[in-house]
């Protein structure tokens, strides 16, 4: 098996996030390939092969799986942030259920209680934020707005259909477009570092209706005048929408990286943040702050969570990766003490302001990195809530949370690979997995959260 040689074969089994195996009996070995389903056949080229593993990109599907459908997105196979679209919600489910429990078998000591997944209560139009990027649908095309085609770093695919997202989101995202071209303003081109438009970012509160917009560019150019920002939030507070415009904001951002990054936000209209409401509680949301993306899904998944902690009253919980304090002040009212830590000081600021909207006085906030705070809170939690990014929880910061002895610690996932790696130095510490389930936040994605209840064998 040499690169760049073409093959046929039929995807067996895909295993998180989405590795396709396929079996070649003539060469006796199995090439992973990306973006298929089970039961496809597929024609693919290898692309890499290392350490005698394969790995191959697919050409063409040559007969669909039997599991397949038409999915409802036009988009879909071009844009690259769906990846299931083209399975029925109820198979979506299952692939992502035994992804997991696959995984957490091999990284599970022992016994444990499986749940199962729990489906979100919306399957479609479920975001509550997207980051659109600016770039042209081809070398040298016409300007372009949506989200990078799949594989490619640099094409971007008009998704004026994105069904991830509701009709709002559609709307502003067509007159947006329509403003850049007017504007004759040029994208920022990654590779040259030169332009202007980089990122549109939309978030909207799926219980309030409330909606936040911030145009993102560079300091290159002037969009102050013409077909400039006064234009673009004049036409926008035109649109027909279902939701109401809370802010129009304008943030500069100058940093080679391609990533959305706050340099300087100018509000443009309104305000610079948002409501939304969760479990009877209210939150004020910004633009950079971390919420999660599914709002009806969070409430499920948080639900879950305050089932795993059990009985707090009279104890001290640890919130650690707290973001705006979300699950910090679903757990306060029958807590004696909540501390939440995060490394986002935006995040923090809101965290303490949602704590007064919500009339809550045993929450409190740090921000900084969990592993030097928690040397820092001078007090011992008698229950930890973990809920990191998706590369997990840092070694040197496990250890000490860890170090606490607690009686039980629930840990949130969004990513399970760094959930099994994470569960081998806290089985190796003491605790055990007692029960575990996921909650799919993100449909038509291969993304899924993970909650696990974990006991100390010998609590302090």
């Amino acid at each position: 098996m040499k690169k760049g040689q073409v093959y046929e074969g039929v995807i067996t089994s895909v295993e998180f996030p989405n590795k396709g195996k396929v079996f070649l009996p003539d060469e006796d070995k199995t090439v992973t390939v990306k973006n298929g389903i089970p039961g496809q056949k597929v024609k693919f080229s290898v692309s890499k092969i290392r350490k005698g593993k394969a790995e191959g990109k697919i050409l063409e599907v040559l007969r669909p799986s039997e599991l397949e459908m038409t999915p409802d997105c036009p988009h879909f196979g071009q844009c690259g942030g769906c990846t299931y679209q083209n399975l029925p919600y109820e198979e979506q489910l299952k692939l992502k259920e035994s992804q997991v429990k696959s995984m957490m078998d091999e990284a599970v000591d022992g016994d444990y209680v499986w749940e199962g997944i729990k489906p979100s209560p919306a399957r479609q139009e479920y975001r509550n934020k997207m980051e659109f990027s600016f770039g042209d649908e081809y070398k040298d095309g016409p300007l372009a707005l949506g989200m990078h085609k799949r594989g490619s770093f640099h094409d971007i695919v008009n998704v004026a259909d994105c069904r991830i997202v509701d009709e709002d989101y559609r709307k502003i995202l067509a007159c947006t477009l329509d403003c850049a071209k007017k504007s004759g303003l040029p994208y920022y081109h990654r590779m040259k570092h030169t332009g202007f438009f980089r990122h549109l970012l939309v978030r909207k509160a799926v219980n309030t209706g409330e909606i936040l917009i911030d145009i993102v560019t560079t300091t290159e150019y002037d969009f102050e005048s013409g077909f400039g920002q006064e234009y673009w939030a004049g036409q926008l507070l035109d649109l027909p929408l279902d939701g109401k415009i809370a802010g129009i904001l304008h943030t500069k951002n100058d940093s080679v990286a391609d990533v959305v990054k706050d340099e300087g936000t100018d509000i443009i209209y309104g305000q610079d943040c948002f409501y939304e409401e969760l479990l009877g509680m209210k939150f004020k949301i910004t633009p950079f702050s971390f919420f999660q993306t599914n709002s009806l899904g969070a409430e499920v998944l948080y639900e879950m969570a305050r089932t795993y902690i059990g009985d707090t009253k009279d104890k001290v919980i640890f919130d650690l990766y707290s973001g705006t304090g979300t699950i910090a002040q679903i757990l306060a009212p029958v807590a004696k003490r909540v501390v939440g830590v995060e490394i986002v000081e935006e995040a923090v600021a809101a965290a303490k302001e949602n704590a007064k909207l919500n009339g809550l006085d045993n929450c409190t906030f740090w921000s900084g990195d969990v592993l030097k705070v928690i040397d820092e809170l001078g007090e011992v939690p008698d229950l930890i809530v973990i809920d990191p990014p998706r590369d997990g929880v840092h070694p040197k910061a496990l250890e000490k949370i860890t170090n606490f002895g607690v009686e039980r610690m629930v840990y949130i996932a969004c990513k399970p690979t760094s959930l099994a790696r994470d569960l081998e130095m806290l089985q190796g510490r003491g605790y055990e997995v007692e029960r575990m389930g996921c909650v799919d936040l993100f449909p038509g994605t291969v993304h899924v959260e993970t909650v696990v209840l974990l006991s100390h064998k010998s609590p302090r």
